[in-house]
């Protein structure tokens, strides 16, 4: 049983920054693994970034790579979501997930996941 939230949501302009946290419960952070997905209106949950469970690997999404960046505090309980240069199409509710899992790779898929935060709204305009 993993318990989610996230913060850090808000509207911003075009270029502009945010940070997103995520803390979870759970004594053995470090062997779980991680991810950020997001909900536009209209649009099915898509994948934004993950981050394992062992050795802190991550992936990106095309749509946001060089942009966004994935980050873990296991001393916290916390994954970060730095998001640099948003774009009105970076306008969603930002989810994160989390599973149990010690591997070194990341998990990139929605049904990977077992357990989700109530989400974040991120709205960026033009």
């Amino acid at each position: 049983q993993v318990q989610l939230v996230e913060s850090g949501g808000g509207l911003v302009q075009a270029g502009d920054s945010l940070r997103l946290s995520c803390a979870a419960s759970g004594r053995t952070f470090s062997n779980i693994a991680m991810g950020w997905f997001r909900r536009a209106p209209g649009k099915e949950r898509e994948f934004v970034t993950a981050i394992s469970g062992r050795g802190s690997n991550t992936g990106y999404a095309d749509s946001v790579k060089g942009r966004f960046t994935i980050s873990r505090d296991n001393a916290k309980n916390t994954v970060y979501l730095q998001m640099n240069s948003l774009k009105p199409e970076d306008t969603a509710v930002y989810y994160c997930a989390a599973k149990y899992s010690s591997w070194r790779d990341p998990y990139y898929r929605v049904g990977e996941y077992d357990y989700w935060g109530q989400g974040t709204q991120v709205t960026v305009s033009s």
